[in-house]
């Protein structure tokens, strides 16, 4: 029995230039205030960069980097009889990947004083060697649901 209606999920289109619905997320998610041609620009620069550095193609260091931030574990706050317990929960498809997109961004963004495409580029290298800022925040989730893992009996 469904309490609420189904969410329709709106259909992301490719990004024109890699042709990837991927790509097309990560700048809707970098996109402020919609301008959707400055967060077009940054992502591409920073995709010219990368491509400069790495003399690869990079798209395959952007996938790589998503695929190494997403958290395949995080704790979720439950209460049972007046106590709050952080449970450890799966995180499954959609979410994994938002996650992934969100920290990658945050990482980009504390780094001041730069050009946020420099940085961006810089963040995705990291992530796709495994290290940064963003692969930090998703081992330190992994740490909690880890550590927390007595508590799993609660996630009915």
């Amino acid at each position: 029995m469904a309490r609420r209606k189904k969410i329709k999920t709106r259909e992301i289109l490719p990004d024109p230039v890699y042709d990837s619905v991927l790509v097309s997320k990560f700048i809707n998610k970098i996109m402020e205030k919609g301008n959707k041609t400055i967060a077009r620009k940054v992502v591409y620069q920073s995709f010219d960069i990368i491509k400069k550095k790495t003399k690869k193609e990079p798209l395959e260091i952007f996938e790589l980097a998503i695929k190494n931030t997403s958290p395949l574990l995080e704790v979720k706050s439950r209460r049972v009889g007046g106590a709050t317990y952080q449970v450890p929960k799966e995180v499954k498809g959609k979410r994994k990947l938002g996650l992934a997109i969100r920290w990658l961004i945050q990482a980009a963004k504390t780094k001041k004083g730069r050009p946020m495409r420099d940085s961006l580029a810089e963040e995705l290298l990291a992530a796709s060697k495994d290290e940064g800022a963003a692969i930090k925040k998703k081992n330190d989730t992994h740490r909690m649901a880890e550590a927390n893992r007595a508590f799993a009996h609660f996630s009915w």
